[in-house]
């Protein structure tokens, strides 16, 4: 029998070795953009929803029910007391996990993906445009654990709006009667205007925190290297960024998701209608409460990830 040189055996050994380290890795790797992107979601809920129910009465109340974002504040604060603020928060909460969770994931998974099609490039970091274009693909899975959470969100936010009855009584209440009423079809009514919304929106949240932080980075050091400070104005002006485009498809969102059945028949359909109605200005309904939670519930999202993603890197 012929004996293997020991050269030529430690180069398999080597090899045989390597490959599984190299799953053990990216499978780390990505539980932590999971687990950090959840993280980061619960801090943006606890932080933003009072301006999130702020921004989502704005957009679907009827003309003339509310003269701006305090005054939404002030009657709900009046009818419901400090806890109608949280009002509809269980949805985000239950869904926030895997819908930020997803969304760091995908995003990472994008660039990935972005690098593997691109095996020639002399620079191993993204340009912008390619950071752009990761943060876009990662709103395509997202999308379908968001579309449902934001029609039970948006209607439970909704309710006793106007002097209208409280016709639910939690999110469990809601899924199921939109299950009776129309099916999965229903529960997913508003999907085409959340991707709307979540594409370019999340195309310019990522390439904005990216930018921001290696422009907030000193001279030769990393930008995963920033202090509290730095993370917290790069995720507060990332939000900013998603915020500024969004609006438009996130009030048409709201008005197909709590809307009657057959109010719309679809995303340009709502527009059609909300234009005539109420005039090009009704796009830009919760402009105000949008941008001001922008920042503060990104910030907080950020720091949630960095965070936690540095004591994951710790631990495994």
């Amino acid at each position: 029998m012929q004996s293997r040189d020991p050269s030529e055996q430690a180069i398999i050994t080597k090899t045989t070795i390597k490959a599984p380290v190299s799953v053990v890795s990216a499978a780390a790797e990505n539980a932590k953009s999971f687990l950090a992107g959840g993280f980061g979601g619960v801090c943006a809920v606890l932080v933003g929803h009072p301006f999130d129910l702020t921004k989502t009465r704005l957009q679907t109340a009827p003309p003339g029910e509310y003269t701006g974002g305090l005054d939404v504040l002030k009657k709900t604060l009046a009818r419901d007391g400090a806890t109608g603020l949280y009002r509809g928060v269980v949805p985000p909460l239950l869904g926030v996990t895997p819908i930020f969770a997803l969304s760091f994931w995908a995003y990472d998974a994008s660039k990935r993906l972005i690098r593997a099609f691109t095996p020639n490039r002399t620079d191993t970091a993204l340009s912008t445009g390619e950071l752009a274009a990761a943060g876009f693909l990662s709103a395509v899975p997202t999308t379908l654990v968001t579309a449902p959470v934001e029609r039970a969100k948006v209607l439970l936010q909704v309710q006793g709006q106007g002097g209208s009855t409280m016709q639910y009584k939690g999110v469990f209440d809601v899924i199921g009667h939109l299950y009776r009423e129309g099916g999965i079809r229903s529960i997913y009514r508003g999907t085409f205007a959340t991707l709307a919304r979540d594409g370019p929106g999340s195309a310019a949240y990522f390439a904005a925190y990216e930018v921001t932080k290696k422009a907030l980075a000193p001279a030769g050091a990393s930008s995963s290297d920033l202090n509290i400070g730095q993370v917290i104005l790069a995720g507060g002006t990332a939000g900013v960024a998603m915020w500024s485009i969004a609006i438009p498809p996130d009030v048409l969102k709201s008005r197909l998701q709590s809307a009657p059945t057959g109010t719309y028949s679809g995303i340009m359909d709502c527009a059609r209608k909300t234009i005539a109605t109420d005039g090009v200005k009704a796009l830009w309904k919760g402009f105000g409460p949008a941008m001001a939670r922008a920042f503060p519930a990104n910030a907080a999202t950020f720091l949630g990830v960095e965070a936690s993603r540095k004591v994951m890197d710790k631990l495994f």
